[in-house]
């Protein structure tokens, strides 16, 4: 369905099936939630549930006689959320109330008693500054969050490889360790002080200066946004995780989120904040059965058709394919990054990306799999074309692998 989705707020209940029957008269507009009360804070669950269903725009009722909590829900709204709008609904007899519901950040103020015509119109100006605004951000960061089908898989040395490979293809990446606990410190032999959980307690205060300070430089120059070197409990909101996204991309070309071995809401969340999200498995049968249970998980809400299987460790295994891989876990092969334990194991030790060492296959691979990040083109809900492309870098020819049994039966 089409339309701006608008949620809707009053105090009083006779009001409410008034202004959904107005909103739904609309051409442009689509109610999502109604609800008779106002959110007592930024915790409460009427605000999760407007962020839940992705409404664009909130309407708030204003009853003359209690405007103080209608005018503090505007303020509520506004500052517990990043992209989206409040439209007031008041009497335009009362210039005063008219000034408090823009301070406080209604982007339009309308009759109480509004036709479905001017409802329609303020719906059509909102979406002509929407979409000024989404041409104008074209430039922000594409986002890549990259998270291990099982325990092991090689998440984290994914994450750290493409996002060296990116800056070396392009500059200004980010790398974000979102694990429970980080290990791309470890990868790049660093030694942060501060991280994602000093941005995320700072978000009321957070600029260019402070993130700078929270950041720690890499070779090469890349930043790291890193995790607590000890196991940390802080599952952020959804509004607390789009704000800090909301700031870090504009401040790079590419954002690479390691999110490991999380599986709950704030994997889920930042699969929804992502272009693209890389599902790392290996081809076993325990590592296929589980990108197969986490796909659907991840994809759930705004994440549909994002993830993107990556196969690591590969060895050819005779008489099971590609399209055994996709079948076997219901996801789409992106990438096959080939098995090279002697590269890789000592890079990791070391603290130096195995993306450096250019005479590998493994090295070449990294960097094949970021230039298709980089060049894959984007749809208009931020998702990425990304189709599986051999991976040409090796072209020596290998001796035929020994026969094992299939895999396949993962997929049942």
């Amino acid at each position: 369905m089409q339309g701006v989705a608008v949620a809707v707020l009053t105090e009083d209940k006779e009001r409410l099936p008034v202004l959904r029957h107005r909103l739904d008269s609309t051409q442009n507009g689509r109610s999502v939630f109604s609800y008779v009360g106002f959110p007592s804070g930024p915790s409460d669950s009427i605000l999760r549930q407007i962020q839940d269903v992705h409404a664009d725009v909130v309407v708030v009722d204003i009853d003359p006689r209690a405007e103080q909590r209608a005018l503090s829900t505007i303020e509520l709204i506004r500052s517990a959320t990043n992209d989206i709008s409040v439209f007031a609904v008041g009497e335009m007899t009362s210039p005063a109330t008219i000034v408090a519901a823009m301070r406080a950040g209604a982007g339009e103020y309308l009759e109480r008693n509004a036709s479905a015509e001017s409802i329609a119109e303020a719906l059509g100006r909102f979406s002509a500054v929407r979409n000024k605004a989404r041409a104008a951000s074209s430039g922000r960061a594409r986002v890549f969050t990259v998270t291990n089908a099982k325990g092991g898989a090689g998440a984290t040395t994914v994450a750290v490889n493409i996002a060296t490979a990116l800056q070396e293809l392009h500059g200004s990446v980010l790398l974000v360790d979102f694990a429970p606990l980080g290990h791309t410190s470890l990868h790049l032999n660093l030694r942060p002080t501060f991280g994602v959980f000093d941005a995320l307690q700072n978000l009321h205060r957070l600029d260019s200066s402070l993130l700078k300070g929270l950041l720690t430089p890499c070779k090469g120059g890349m930043q790291l946004l890193a995790a607590p070197q000890q196991p940390f409990s802080l599952v952020p909101t959804a509004a607390e995780l789009a704000r800090l996204f909301d700031f870090l991309v504009t401040h790079f070309q590419y954002v690479v989120v390691d999110c490991s071995d999380r599986i709950d809401q704030t994997a889920r969340l930042l699969c929804e904040l992502s272009n693209a999200v890389l599902l790392v498995a290996q081809a076993d049968v325990v590592s296929l059965w589980s990108a197969g249970r986490i796909r659907p998980f991840l994809e759930e809400g705004a994440a549909r058709d994002r993830v993107r299987l990556v196969i690591n460790r590969y060895k050819k295994i005779p008489g099971f394919t590609d399209e055994d891989v996709e079948k076997a876990t219901d996801c789409k092969l992106l990438w096959k990054l080939p098995n090279n334990y002697q590269a890789t194991a000592p890079a990791i030790d070391k603290g130096v990306p195995v993306v450096f060492q250019e005479g590998s296959d493994i090295g070449r691979s990294f960097r094949g799999l970021a230039a298709v990040l980089a060049d894959a083109s984007a749809s208009a809900e931020g998702s990425l074309d990304l189709i599986y492309q051999e991976d040409k870098s090796d072209r020596k020819k290998k001796a035929p692998g020994q026969l094992v049994i299939s895999p396949v039966r993962a997929g049942q």
